[in-house]
């Protein structure tokens, strides 16, 4: 495989952060420039669409999500430490149940995991699984505006589909440049896979990080967290990168030479990204708060107060400013006059303002420890009074608008889906439903029952009864169920989805009759007497299983690994031995697997071992050496 190919798998997956020691001369971006404007004159547009086909559709098949979660938890382990896990699904599930964002007719609804993993990262997979390392929910000490920022980035390189977006370009430069270098002959392929690297960092993934770092700005702030947030965890990513991690490629130099010189990343440096992100906040507040030094915060020019250090492990003071700014701008842009601030006597001789809510916990912390109330009632009165001469309200209301606007058409898309789009859906929906993901699955399914152009509504229905059942909410699922059969008793399936949703609910005898019923519609459709037979076996008929079973195998001989072995022995010897040796190869390499990591944990304690015997001597040397 050539070096550059491998370089593409890269490109599959977006994440939070990107590191390289590589550098190039910055002299070598005009000659990028002009490679890529090369390449687009090449015939690859056919390359550009195949690879994009390819990584959307894999991108909107539930299995392969499934996989991509199974796959990152068993490479890099699952983070057992409850609190993570706890913290990151209380964040997620807010991001998701409260942000403003719509996702794609053919994308599917975010999942996620906490792997794991020593890297300071998080990532979004073409399926929209959300891969979070432990490092990284460790590294922003659990903070839950911090977390929601860098969770709502890789949201949003979900929803604009960067992933197969990014990898089909970069698949059309790479095809690019080599037919021309082989055309030309102007370099070695060194110097090509150099350039191309460079070029599809710089002109192909940098971009969409910045669109990732302003969406995921709006989908948080919509959620309800603090819109200093975002900043706060670059300047917590930064100061993490510097003094924390244990990991060399991760290591940031704090040197300003180092900052300006050109390198294979594909991520803003991360102090611009601050600015950026901080300039979002103070937008976001009607332009009325900005924080200087990274520690005093003002409104329209004048000061506040100046944040300190609220932690003894390590000074917190950046964030501390950033999260009292974000407070003010919160309240600036949901309210519209002072009366929204609630100022009001604290009952000691102060003033107090707005909620306890979490997110106005660090602004209001400061406020009564300076006994700046009144201050600030002040300054934010002179705010709004300022507002109608500026027209900062007006503007932060028309930007606002522009986004519901956005939103609302992207809806109409997704509810004007053609109707090829729509059993795509609802196939996903069903797939969810096998996989026991409930929640993923009526998601699905309230975008298949509100689509104009919906191919079935019964068998709709249907799944979405199955759904609900998966759920536990029994009731709605025999509602829908029943609705769905009524409308098309000649759907084998309808039948079937309702008798897997008696069996849920434990009423087999209707199951049973469900299946029966279904054998009349479509005598020769194998899955009515596999469940059928599955359902007898649970109630110990087994002369009722077994025939069953039997008319399954002559219906699905291919499919006899899906018959227990009891019975698979009665209806076919030859699959049976089959299976038999399937069973002891599998056996044997399960052994063979837990042999070999055993030696790898005897090998890993020896070695540990080993290294305490040789520390120890070292320390008695040393005493020695000191008597």
């Amino acid at each position: 495989m050539y070096p550059w190919k491998k370089k593409l798998l890269a490109v599959l997956v977006c994440g939070a952060l990107s590191f390289s020691s590589i550098a190039l001369p910055a002299g070598r971006a005009e000659a990028v420039d002009a490679w890529a404007v090369a390449a687009q004159s090449l015939g690859i547009f056919a390359a550009y669409k195949s690879s994009l086909a390819s990584i959307l559709a894999l991108g909107n098949d539930v299995s392969a999500q499934v996989q991509s979660a199974r796959q990152d938890l068993r490479e890099n382990g699952e983070d057992d430490n409850h609190h993570d896990v706890e913290v990151v699904n209380r964040v997620m599930k807010q991001l998701i149940d409260k942000g403003d964002y719509v996702l794609k007719v053919n994308s599917l609804p975010f999942v996620w995991g906490v792997n794991n993993s020593n890297d300071f990262n998080a990532a979004c997979f073409p399926t929209d699984y959300i891969s979070i390392n432990r490092a990284l929910v460790r590294g922003l000490e659990c903070d839950e505006d911090e977390l929601a920022a860098v969770f709502a980035h890789e949201m949003t390189h979900g929803i604009e589909q960067h992933s197969a977006k990014n990898y089909a370009k970069a698949v059309a430069q790479y095809y690019g440049m080599s037919f021309l270098n082989m055309d030309a002959g102007l370099m070695d392929w060194n110097k090509l896979n150099a350039l191309a690297n460079y070029s599809i960092a710089k002109n192909v993934t940098l971009p969409t990080e910045y669109e990732a770092d302003a969406g995921g700005f709006y989908i948080m702030t919509s959620a309800g967290f603090n819109p200093g947030g975002p900043a706060a965890a670059m300047y917590r990513m930064a100061y993490y990168l510097t003094y924390e991690t244990r990991n060399v490629l991760e290591y940031q130099d704090l040197d300003e030479k180092a900052k300006g010189q050109e390198t294979f990343s594909d991520h803003p440096e991360t102090e611009l990204r601050e600015k950026r992100l901080a300039q979002m906040m103070t937008d976001y507040g009607c332009g009325h708060v900005t924080v200087k030094d990274r520690k005093t915060v003002y409104i329209d020019g004048q000061e506040l107060l100046t944040a300190d250090w609220t932690r003894d492990d390590y000074d917190n003071t950046v964030e501390n400013a950033y999260y009292v700014a974000g407070g003010l701008a919160k309240a600036f842009h949901d309210y519209d006059s002072l009366a929204g601030w609630d100022f009001r006597p604290d009952g000691e001789g102060g003033v107090t303002f707005l909620t306890d809510d979490r997110v106005y916990g660090p602004l209001r912390h400061f406020v009564a420890a300076g006994n700046l109330g009144g201050r600030l009632q002040q300054l934010v009165e002179e705010a709004y009074a300022k507002e109608a001469a500026s027209g900062a309200r007006t503007k932060m209301k028309a930007a606002e608008a522009a986004r519901r606007q956005e939103h609302s058409e992207a809806l109409q898309s997704v509810w004007a889906a053609d109707a090829k789009d729509v059993k795509k859906m609802r196939e996903n929906g069903d797939a969810y439903s096998d996989y026991a993901m409930g929640k993923q699955a009526l998601w699905e399914f309230a975008r298949v029952l509100s689509a104009k152009n919906l191919d079935d509504e019964a068998a709709s229905l249907v799944m979405c009864g199955r759904a609900k059942a998966v759920e536990g909410d029994y009731a709605g699922a025999l509602d829908y169920a029943n609705r769905g059969v009524a409308q098309d008793s000649k759907n084998v399936y309808n039948f079937l989805n309702r008798a897997d949703i008696y069996r849920m609910i434990g009423n087999r005898e209707a199951a049973l009759a469900d299946c029966a019923a279904a054998k009349e519609v479509d005598a020769d459709n194998p899955y009515s007497y596999l469940m059928s037979a599955q359902i007898e076996d649970e109630m110990e008929r087994k002369e009722a299983a077994l025939a069953d079973y039997k008319e399954f195998h002559r219906l699905r001989p291919t499919a006899f690994r899906r018959i227990p072995p009891e019975y698979l022995e009665k209806i076919s010897a030859k699959d049976y031995k089959t299976y038999q040796k399937e069973k002891a190869a599998k056996d044997k390499a399960r052994e063979e697997a837990w042999k070999k990591k055993q030696k790898e944990k005897q090998a890993a304690k020896a070695d540990a071992k080993d290294s305490a015997g040789k520390a120890v001597n070292a320390e008695k040397s040393s005493k020695k050496d000191v008597q």
